[in-house]
């Protein structure tokens, strides 16, 4: 195995929602070979566009982002395909003569590059079907009962309405008989054979970056999220528990649709949503180790991060 320092050097651009990661990238690109790789969930998806605040297609063609629009709404996207994705663009990027830049919010994709892949099943279609429709039937947290009973462990870390996880819980207890953990802690593959320097864009007063998450919520309602949604549930075959429409602003933009909110109501379950993902984001990063962290709301963030990177690139 190469030494660190001899490893190409890729830059992480890490934060919660609205601390302003896009901007900081932008500007870094201007002034280092850096290519632009999204590490954001949400903005894989084709046609969804205003709720993942991904970027204009002015900003593209100037700023080319790497893994964005690669699937429809319709399907799936996990860490494992992530990491295979990401470690081939690096490498392209590499060969270029330029150094990737990770920027997004996603910290299980950033722990997967990172670290590996855990041992973990992949996804059987039939068994989420058949827990989807015992979830129908019985509700989350009768599921998640039976979870407790499976997998103590696992369920404690759950809320019994967390359906995603949930229903990926019994999914890896039912196909191995065994609790999560044990698939977690065996490892598939090894970590990203990069010299990976992280970058953390933290909020020094959470009340701004709350103040942030609301204004940047109700421009993207101005700029037509609803629309978007309804012209989404035009072009493809739908339903409220796809991946796709569980992304903050889209489960309660399809509520609204659904008549199961009004307006103000699609307003403050989006900020909510947005608020409580940003607040996820920042507990994954105060734990996160090795990173630099930057006041995401101070005057000068972008010449402290192009300070370090010139450091670590020369």
């Amino acid at each position: 195995m190469s030494a660190p320092n001899r490893l190409p050097p890729a830059i992480c651009l890490m934060g919660p929602t609205a601390s302003g990661k896009t901007a900081v990238s932008l500007e870094l690109t201007l002034r280092f070979p850096l290519e632009i790789v999204s590490v954001d969930s949400a903005q894989v998806f084709r046609d969804m566009d205003i709720g993942t605040a991904k970027p204009d297609r002015a900003t593209l063609e100037k700023f080319p982002h790497h893994l964005i629009d690669l699937i429809s709404p319709e399907e799936s996207y996990s860490a494992a395909h992530f990491r295979a994705d990401a470690l081939r663009v690096m490498a392209e990027i590499t060969a270029r003569g330029k150094v990737p830049l990770l920027v997004g919010g996603t910290m299980l994709y950033f722990k997967a590059l990172r670290d590996g892949l855990s041992d973990l099943p992949q996804a059987d279609a039939g068994l989420r079907r058949a827990i989807d429709a015992e979830a129908r039937e019985r509700g989350w947290p009768a599921l998640h009962a039976e979870l407790a009973r499976l997998d103590p462990a696992a369920a404690a870390r759950l809320k019994p309405a967390d359906a995603q996880r949930i229903q990926r819980a019994l999914e890896v207890v039912r196909l191995t008989g065994a609790p999560l953990a044990e698939s977690l802690a065996r490892r598939s593959e090894a970590a990203a054979p990069y010299r990976l320097i992280q970058l953390a864009l933290l909020p020094s007063d959470r009340a701004v970056l709350h103040a942030r998450i609301a204004q940047r919520f109700d421009a993207m309602l101005a700029a037509g999220l609803v629309d978007e949604v309804r012209a989404l549930r035009r072009k493809y075959r739908l339903q409220a528990g796809l991946p796709a429409m569980r992304c903050v602003g889209y489960r309660q933009a399809w509520d609204y649709l659904e008549g199961h909110c009004d307006r103000t109501a699609l307003r403050e379950k989006g900020i909510a949503a947005t608020r409580q993902l940003a607040k996820r984001q920042l507990t994954w990063l105060r734990a996160w180790e090795d990173v630099t962290p930057l006041d995401c709301l101070g005057c000068d963030v972008v010449g402290q991060a192009a300070g370090i990177v010139e450091a670590a690139l020369s």
